[in-house]
Parts: structure tokens; sequence; C-alpha cells
């Protein structure tokens, strides 16, 4: 009981650690995943690692997110999703929160140097996550080429189904080409989690897509509407954060629960922090009702991902053992690949290097990290810093 407690513990004050310095939005979260349990802990190899991303990008949801969760469970069982989730989460949920209470005094200004200087760091970030995982994933022709292809997939489509048209290209090509023998390598993933109960979790998810609209449209409370509305957000789109802020948009605006110009306020400070971008949901929460309905929304729009995580991987474990899964898994981690190039230049690049003291920022950046390994939160901020003197040296 003390080992799993104290495993328990390191799970969270891991996640917790990424959750205060992993800042420039999804894509470069799993590149400080990657650093921190594939580079650093070795607490799952490079594939295994891949593994699990590819099966995030599948479900709907924020996926790195999920990719936390499920790194949390076969590291710690489900206290360990728990402690992962609560560690990765707590910290921007509660910048956001107190924002939300702060925001007549704060305002909106967000355009400060030092800010500005985090996206730069998010472009040096994921550039090592790609530089990293290409070197594995893509080490012949056929599978740069797969990536290079959803590449321009996911810039040539809208963001959601961008992502599931290059993932799902990926697939039928690996299927189809990258036929041969299993990996010997291959690392078994470790889940704590049997095929009933993973049965009995997807069943939960469904039951819950499809009854709380229902239970919504025969109940005048706003705690079930809000539940109804952020479980939803958090069950039906792909892409992570970036998608589903504007989704809640059209749903909490139009029902007058926050006004417009509170809601961009708020997305403008989502960007800004570090940690999962769907914590958006505890500032909503917050506007709306205080604290408590914070938490409400932040547990409701969470909750999907939990359940399809815990659904998915049961199953997933198996079919990944077969010659064909593996195959079709080959060409989807590829696509893999490619997603991240694409959102290395949409939005991370675009966002982050406006001149040539943005570009050389993020080159120092990048240097720190991969040739003289310093730890992610220094280099942060150490961009944090530089972003500063590039803004107060400009005219």
């Amino acid at each position: 009981m003390s080992a799993q407690r104290g495993r328990t513990a390191e799970i969270f004050l891991a996640f917790l650690k990424l959750g205060c310095t992993s800042f420039g939005g999804p894509v470069a979260h799993l590149g400080y995943f990657r650093n921190e349990f594939v580079a650093q802990r070795k607490w799952l190899d490079e594939r295994s690692y891949a593994d699990l991303v590819a099966l995030c990008q599948f479900l709907p949801g924020p996926a790195s997110s999920q990719v936390g969760i499920a790194i949390g469970l076969l590291r710690g069982g489900y206290a360990g999703a728990f402690a992962a989730w609560t560690g990765f989460t707590l910290p921007s949920a509660a910048v956001l929160v107190l924002f939300a209470y702060g925001i007549s005094v704060t305002g909106t200004a967000l355009d400060a140097g030092w800010l500005h200087g985090l996206k730069v760091a998010a472009v040096a970030v994921v550039a090592l996550a790609i530089l990293g995982m290409a070197r594995t994933l893509t080490p012949d022709r056929e599978r740069a080429t797969i990536a290079a292809i959803a590449t321009m997939i996911a810039l040539g489509l809208p963001a959601a189904w961008g992502q599931v048209a290059a993932i799902a290209f990926g697939g039928a090509i690996g299927a189809a080409l990258l036929r041969g023998p299993a990996a010997s390598d291959h690392v078994s993933l470790p889940v704590p989690v049997s095929r009933a109960s993973g049965a009995a979790a997807l069943t939960g998810f469904a039951i819950l897509l499809f009854g709380l609209p229902i239970l919504a449209a025969l109940s005048t409370r706003q705690d079930i509407h809000l539940v109804d509305t952020f479980f939803r957000a958090g069950s039906l789109v792909f892409g992570g954060g970036h998608v589903i802020l504007p989704l809640l948009q059209s749903e909490v605006v139009p029902t007058g629960w926050i006004g417009n110009d509170a809601f961009l306020a708020g997305y403008g400070a989502a960007q800004a922090v570090p940690g999962p971008l769907t914590t958006f949901a505890a500032y909503l929460g917050a506007v709306i009702g205080g604290w408590t309905t914070a938490a409400l929304c932040l547990v409701a729009i969470f909750l999907p991902s939990f359940l399809l995580v815990f659904g998915a991987l049961p199953f997933w474990e198996t079919l990944r053992r077969q010659s064909a899964v593996q195959a079709t898994l080959r060409g989807v981690n590829a696509a893999v690949v490619g997603l991240l190039l694409a959102a290395f230049y949409n939005p991370v690049w675009l966002t982050g290097i406006r001149g040539a003291g943005d570009f050389c920022l993020a080159v120092a950046a990048l240097v720190l990290l991969f040739l003289w390994r310093l730890p992610p939160w220094l280099v942060v901020l150490l961009s944090a810093i530089g972003g500063e003197v590039l803004a107060r040296a400009s005219p």
C-alpha cells in the first residue's frame, strides 16, 4: 500500500511539474511528455509512446490530456491516471479560475513580451519532438513519404477533419505497404484494466453521451444543462483544445451564461497559461457560477477522456500485437509525425516566429534543449525572459 502511494505521489509530482511548465498547446505537450517520460524517466519506450499518441489521436477529446491519463494509468493504475490528470490540469485550472474572479481588474492585456517568449519556446519544444520521433518512426523513405503527405492533408483540410484524414491515410497505406514480422523489441503495455471494465467504461460513455441531452431537455436545472454541454464538448470534438474552445463559444454565449467579451478575455488567458487548453472550462464555470461550478464544468469536459481511455486500452493492447495491426500502426505513427509537422507550421511557427529576433531565440532554445540537455522548464523560463528583452528592445 505504501509503495502504491509512493508511486501515485511520484506520478502526481511529475505531471504537476509539466502542468506548471508545459506551454504551447497540445502538440507541444506531446513533446514535453516524450522528453519527460520516454527520454528522461524511461517509463515508456519510443514505440509504446507513439502507440499511445496514435490511439488518443483516434479518440475524440483533448489528445494530450488523454495521453497523460494513459501514461498515469499504465504507471500507477486508476489512482495513477487520476494523479496524472490532477497534476497536469490543476495549475492552469487554478490560474484561470483566479483570472475569472479578477477579470474586472486584470482586463485583457495579454500581449506582453514574456508571453510571446513562451510561444517561441513552444517552437523549440515541438521541433525537438519532431526530430526525436522522426528518427524512430520514419526511418525509411516509405514512412517519411507518409509523414510528408499527412502533413499536406492536415494543412489542407480543416483541423479536425484533417487530423482524422491524415491518421486514416497513414493507417491505410501502412496496412497495404508496411507488412512485416512483428517487432521483437516491442514492449507490452501493462494495462491494469480488464476487458470487462473497459466494456463497462465504453457503455457508460455511450449512456452519458445519449442520455444527458434527454435529461437536460426534461430538466430546468442549470447544473444538468452545464454537464450536458461540457460532456458533449469533450466527447464529440477531435483536435483538442484549439477546436473545443470555439465549440464552447457557440454553446455558452448564445444561452446568456457568459458574455462574448468575457469569453474572449478568457480565451486569451487560456492561450497564455501552461497545461491543457481544455481547462478553459474551469474559467467558464467560474464566470457562470463560481468555483463550485468551475469544478463541475472541468470534471464534465474531461470525464469522456477517462471513460474512452479506460475503455479503449484493454482492447488496443491485444489488437496492436497482430501483424496486420502493427503494419497499420507503422503507417499511423508516421502520420503522427506528419501531424506534428503540420502543427509545427500552424499554429506553432506562425504564432511564435514574427521576425529575426524570434527566430534567433527559438534556435537558442533548441540548442539548449537538444545539445545542452537543459530541463524544459528552465528553457521556457529563459525564453520568457528573452521574449521580454526583445519586446523592450524593439522600437
